[in-house]
């Protein structure tokens, strides 16, 4: 998006990416874009037409049931709200259309940034070249290179895990995963763990278990081994509607390889030795 807009400032810019291409992994579930923030963003990189286009219809529908399946919630979308849903990899698709040929340079993994001084970096890669740069943005997330060189904040475990999986076609192949989840996004939340799940494009669902519990546990489970599993994680579900566990044995991607440990920086400044609570605030969920 900063690439997009200083573009349109007739400012040349280059994003260096660590993956080989825009098509080597998926992008993660659906993101909200918000009135106050991201549509805004949008309107000034001159995206919105394209942005419109992207929008799945229905997706701010809301369901929250509890664990037995009774429905305790029910709000629909009925098109006033005002965080339109898209697609991750869609959204990020379109800011790539809206770049000039080769301003983004695949396959540039950064393994270090140093000064030069008078407000210059060097920014290593790991296939071992270098780059000079007059501003240097740091976009590369909780890991990230460049942050070292304004904090000494490193990523805390939240002591919550999401694991993923996807159930395909679920109005024809789950059709009871498909009512229970709804037109928009359902969640089941307990104290230490959660079901939850959204709709994507075609009828997909995309559905996250969150469990509270320490790193060591989950390293206890053999997610080599998709059938036991998934069997041990729904055991921690003992008791929960079989439409909500459903959601869970019948994922046709399986848990493995799709461990989401949730981490934070924890913030530094003036706030950040004061209320335990506040710096230990889980997050919003696994689409933030």
């Amino acid at each position: 998006m900063l690439a997009r807009v200083l573009h349109l400032h007739g400012v040349a810019a280059t994003v260096y990416e660590a993956e080989s291409s825009p098509s080597v992994c998926t992008q993660g579930g659906l993101l909200d874009i918000r009135d106050y923030n991201g549509q805004p963003a949008l309107e000034t990189a001159g995206l919105t037409g394209q942005f419109r286009k992207l929008i799945l219809a229905g997706r701010q529908a809301m369901r929250l049931l509890d664990r037995a399946g009774n429905l305790l919630l029910d709000v629909p979308d009925d098109g006033t709200g005002g965080n339109p849903e898209v697609q991750r990899g869609e959204l990020r698709q379109m800011l790539l259309d809206s770049l000039p040929a080769g301003t983004v340079r695949w396959g540039h993994k950064v393994s270090g940034v140093r000064a030069l001084g008078d407000g210059r970096h060097e920014v290593s890669f790991a296939d071992g070249g270098t780059v000079g740069t007059s501003l240097l943005v740091g976009a590369d997330g909780a890991w990230s290179r460049v942050r070292p060189l304004l904090s000494g904040a490193t990523p805390e475990y939240t002591g919550i895990s999401f694991i993923e999986t996807h159930l395909f076609d679920a109005d024809i192949r789950h059709p009871t995963g498909a009512k229970t989840v709804g037109g928009g996004a359902m969640m089941v939340l307990e104290p230490g763990q959660g079901i939850l799940a959204h709709r994507e494009r075609g009828g997909n669902l995309h559905t996250w278990v969150m469990l509270a519990r320490p790193r060591d546990w989950f390293a206890g489970i053999d997610f080599t081994d998709p059938v036991a599993a998934t069997a041990r994680i729904v055991r921690e579900f003992d008791g929960w509607a079989p439409e909500l566990t459903a959601l869970v044995t019948d994922g046709e991607t399986g848990p493995a390889h799709h461990l989401r440990p949730a981490r934070r920086v924890p913030p530094v400044g003036p706030d950040a030795g004061g209320d335990p609570a506040r710096r230990r605030r889980p997050p919003h969920g696994p689409e933030r």
